[in-house]
């Protein structure tokens, strides 16, 4: 029994570090150009449309985070081809970035 839930755990693990590396691919493929590889904001077009520092403040909802990522905002357009997992876990990319 002890093996199974061992097993169980791994497999969890794993895939979760999985799907974390996969949210930083599509960070650096979606959002870093804008708001950085740190989500500081700190890059030529994050600077000319005034892209707030991930890395001090988040002052929003995962749900509303997760509706700018899907639908956009403003200047941001919308995301509509990530599938709502990816969305989730750019969510939680995000949250990693505050220091």
């Amino acid at each position: 029994m002890n093996v199974i839930i061992s097993i169980v755990v791994v497999i969890i693990v794993v895939s979760s570090g999985a799907a974390f590396a996969d949210a930083g691919a599509l960070w650096a493929q979606h959002c870093a150009s804008c708001h950085g590889k740190d989500g500081s904001g700190n890059t030529t077009m994050g600077k000319k449309l005034g892209m707030k520092d991930y890395t001090k403040s988040q002052s929003f909802s995962d749900a509303e985070a997760a509706n700018v990522i899907k639908n956009g905002k403003g200047k941001m357009k919308a995301y509509k081809q990530l599938s709502d997992a990816d969305v989730k876990a750019l969510v939680a990319y995000v949250r990693t970035l505050k220091k």
